[in-house]
């Protein structure tokens, strides 16, 4: 055999003991627990034969506590390139077979590397996260890693799309890069995310807690906010990213995928023009006119168990991404209150930064009131939301349904935020409050010296509904542009989408804008 050929063979045999990670035995270990390896992970999210591996011999330089007797190929981090549906797209897994997938040195600058390219060539980020965190053995050079991942983290933002999967532990430090993300992605019963473990916990605070009440999926997705989507399986949350990604450019200065669309644009939803109850105060479901107004009723919503009083999610209107954001009546009426206020707030700066047009639909009767949300400091995530809207520069297109009061009426996508087509229902309400609060105000003295109170207070609500608790009063004003029938809704926003395609917008030239955090 010639040198050549002994010289390839023994690539192969390096590239063969590389992709064992830590060993057939860690590997059982991790099947035992329901869990698929790093590389196994890659291969279901990538098309099929697309991954191009970097840095697969890359060792760790530690000599601290023996390591130097463990040295392994990759050093528990598979990262590279590929494709989902022919688009091109980076990778990095954690192998949880390597130390733990603990974070060295040589780990984070593989990372780095792979994302500065990402950066450099405008393409999505995805991590899939599985690891005890910081690898105790390296110390501060450790911790330095995570520093220059957050870094990189930061500059991408805005740039170019990053999702972040939970597959296992992430925990301490670590946990700051999926944070800092566009989306994570939990799994239900395998991944957790705290600051501090529950030993901690119990110990300065005295306080009896389980990793899964914590940290866990469910906690994350339904009371923290921190996590956007939490799933069933690891084949579920693979096959959530490849969707969620179908919506999203593939950077900043693209647009999202057109997808050929059979859904007639003038399809019309006779059920809209019955969907509103007759009564004020009965909740009727925002989904309901979500799905019959988007192509074929798909919608992908995001932080879904998350201030459920509004909705944030992507759908298409004639094969074009759009994001949605709605009131939910059958939550809190629909109120707006904290965490509505983040969760929208984050979702509409999303769409913004990747060229997403806004589509707001509208029914929400004020901000949430009560000390917990005052002291919580309604008024400053309220403002996030304020913001978000008004320093958006892609089309806005916000559809009133029916309440639209006060404060949240300007907050919710309003002309005077910078909505470029306005439209309103027949039945919708646009005043500074219901007329039933309205009344009390107005004409508090004036009932109590009435004979049939009742009936006053009934007469003077009408006599309110019809000069200000509708359409027309706005429209006369031009903050509405249209009154129009329910059961057009479809067309109208399309047709909207269609005249904005060409919008540009620029803002005072600034270093950054101060949002109100």
């Amino acid at each position: 055999m010639s040198k050549q050929l002994e010289q390839v063979k023994e690539l192969i045999q390096l590239r063969e003991k590389a992709r064992l990670g830590g060993g057939q035995k860690r590997i059982d270990a991790q099947h035992a627990k329901g869990k698929c390896t790093a590389r196994e992970r890659i291969t279901m999210l990538l098309d099929e034969g697309s991954f191009e591996e970097f840095d697969m011999f890359v060792t760790h330089r530690s000599t601290n506590f023996g390591m130097q007797e463990r040295v392994i190929l990759g050093d528990g981090v598979v990262t590279g390139y590929g494709t989902i549906e022919g688009r091109l797209v980076y990778v990095f897994a954690q192998d949880f077979t390597v130390f733990g997938g603990s974070l060295s040195e040589t780990m984070a600058m593989k990372i780095n590397k792979i994302m500065v390219q990402a950066m450099k060539v405008g393409a999505p980020l995805i991590g899939i996260n599985d690891s005890g965190g910081a690898r105790i053995q390296e110390g501060v050079n450790a911790l330095a890693g995570y520093g220059e991942i957050f870094q990189n983290n930061i500059l991408a933002s805005g740039v170019i799309p990053q999702i972040s999967a939970l597959f296992g532990p992430c925990a301490g430090g670590a946990v700051y890069s999926p944070a800092l993300t566009d989306f994570t992605i939990m799994m239900k019963g395998s991944s957790y995310m705290f600051l501090t473990g529950p030993k901690v916990v119990k110990t300065v605070t005295g306080e009896d807690v389980t990793q899964e009440d914590l940290g866990g999926a469910q906690v994350h997705a339904s009371k923290s906010g921190v996590a956007h989507f939490a799933v069933e399986t690891e084949d579920e949350g693979i096959e959530l990213i490849r969707n969620l990604l179908s919506y999203l450019p593939q950077n900043n200065m693209e647009e999202a995928p057109y997808v050929e669309c059979s859904d007639p644009i003038d399809r019309l939803e006779d059920s809209l023009n019955q969907i509103i109850p007759d009564s004020p105060n009965k909740p009727y479901n925002m989904y309901d006119v979500i799905q019959n107004i988007v192509d074929h009723g798909d919608f992908l919503e995001v932080h879904k168990d998350y201030a459920t009083n509004i909705i944030t999610g992507f759908a298409r209107f004639n094969g074009s991404s759009v994001g949605i954001v709605a009131n939910q009546p059958r939550v809190l009426a629909g109120v707006l209150d904290i965490n509505a206020s983040r969760k929208a707030a984050r979702f509409v700066r999303f769409c913004d930064a990747f060229n997403i047009p806004i589509i707001t639909l509208v029914d929400v009767p004020g901000f949430l009131p009560g000390t917990q949300q005052e002291y919580g400091g309604v008024i400053l995530h309220g403002a996030k939301l304020l913001y978000a809207y008004g320093e958006a520069t892609v089309p806005k297109i916000t559809v009133i349904l029916r309440k639209a009061y006060g404060g949240a009426y300007i907050v919710m996508g309003s002309k005077h935020l910078g909505g470029d087509l306005n439209y309103a229902w027949p039945s919708a309400e646009i005043a500074v409050m219901g007329p039933s609060g309205a009344i009390e105000v107005l004409y508090g003295k004036e009932i109590a010296g009435t004979e049939d109170p009742a009936l006053f207070v009934a007469e003077k609500e009408k006599e309110y509904r019809d000069n200000f608790a509708n359409p027309y009063n706005a429209a006369r004003f031009g903050y509405i542009d249209d009154v129009i029938e329910p059961r057009n809704t479809r067309f109208r926003i399309i047709r909207a989408l269609q005249l904005l395609s060409t919008k540009k917008q620029a803002l005072p030239p600034k270093k950054h804008d101060n949002l109100p955090l």
